[in-house]
């Protein structure tokens, strides 16, 4: 890459590519600038430090993700939106492990504000089950936690047994739209 194409989303990219291609244990700004064709000190024009390059990086994985899992949702409604949505997430983490991985996950601003788009397709996605407010926040932060789990531990080869993938991830998402149809009855 020439000196005279670097910018902020440029150096993201770069890293993105990094991150794919060697795991998020390979990113350092060293590394990035090497790939860039720069010296390190030339990022310092675009990122202020490797924290904030991984932030820029979470945004645009965050952006990526909702995009894939909007488009997946979009015309659908309760079940089949919540399927659709499942599986858009489970593809993605699949098909990007490493630079899904590299999300950070203790959001600071910038990334809080990217992942409120994803919240928000989640939650238009549930609004099918009379979900409002905290019941609704409550069943967001629980379809990510099922989504994200299984698609993070499938992309790290965790499941060993040999029983298929696709059937158990079937049971996920029915065990989930089941118990969104039967809301949890507080005392």
């Amino acid at each position: 890459m020439a000196r005279a194409a670097l910018s902020a989303d440029a150096v993201v990219d770069v890293a993105l590519l990094l991150v794919d291609a060697e795991g998020p244990a390979a990113l350092t700004l060293a590394a990035v600038a090497s790939r860039a064709g720069v010296a390190t000190p030339s990022l310092y024009k675009h990122v202020r430090n490797l924290a904030e390059l991984r932030a820029l990086m979470s945004v645009r994985i965050m952006d990526e993700l909702a995009e894939r899992i909007g488009g997946a949702v979009l015309g659908r409604s309760a079940d089949e939106a919540i399927r659709a949505l499942m599986t858009a997430w489970r593809d993605y983490v699949l098909e990007h492990p490493h630079r899904y991985s590299a999300l950070v996950q203790v959001p600071e601003p910038m990334v809080a504000r990217a992942g409120e788009r994803l919240v928000d397709i989640m939650l238009a996605a549930l609004r099918a089950y009379g979900l409002e407010d905290s019941d609704a926040i409550h069943a967001a932060r629980c379809l990510r936690a099922a989504v994200h789990g299984f698609a993070v531990l499938e992309a790290e080869n965790a499941f060993q047994r040999p029983e298929k993938l696709d059937e158990t991830y079937d049971l996920l998402v029915h065990m989930v739209v089941a118990g969104l149809r039967t809301p949890l009855r507080r005392a």
